[in-house]
C-alpha cells in the first residue's frame, strides 16, 4: 500500500478521505475494521463496519497517527474508525488563531 500526499481511499462506511501527510512506514490501513480501498476501486456492499468500531466520521476533520507520521483528511463522511497498523487514528485538535487586534 502506497500512501501518497493527495491520494484518496474509502472505507466500507462510506467514508472517503485524502492523505495529508504520508507515513514513514505502514503495512494496514483501515476503517471500521476492513482495509481501505483506493478511491477508484469499488468496495464491497456488503460488508459494514465492525460495531465497536463504528465512529463517525466528519467532512473537514483530520485523523492523525503520531508513530507513523501519517496524516488523513476527510473528504466525505460516514461511519468507520481509522486504523493505522492496528492504532486507532486519533482526531487531530484544531490549532487556535491569534487575535486580530
Amino acid at each position: 500500500m502506497e500512501l501518497k500526499p493527495g491520494s484518496r481511499w474509502k472505507g466500507v462506511g462510506g467514508a472517503e478521505f485524502v492523505v495529508v501527510r504520508p507515513p514513514k512506514q505502514v503495512e494496514s490501513l483501515q476503517s471500521g475494521g476492513h482495509p481501505v480501498q483506493a478511491a477508484a476501486e469499488a468496495v464491497d456492499a456488503a460488508l459494514q463496519p465492525e460495531a465497536d468500531l463504528s465512529d463517525v466520521l466528519a467532512v473537514g476533520k483530520r485523523y492523525s497517527d503520531d508513530t507513523s507520521g501519517l496524516e488523513l483528511l476527510v473528504s466525505k463522511a460516514g461511519k468507520g474508525t481509522l486504523m493505522v497498523d492496528g492504532r486507532v487514528m486519533g482526531l487531530k485538535e484544531t490549532k487556535a488563531l491569534p487575535a486580530s487586534d
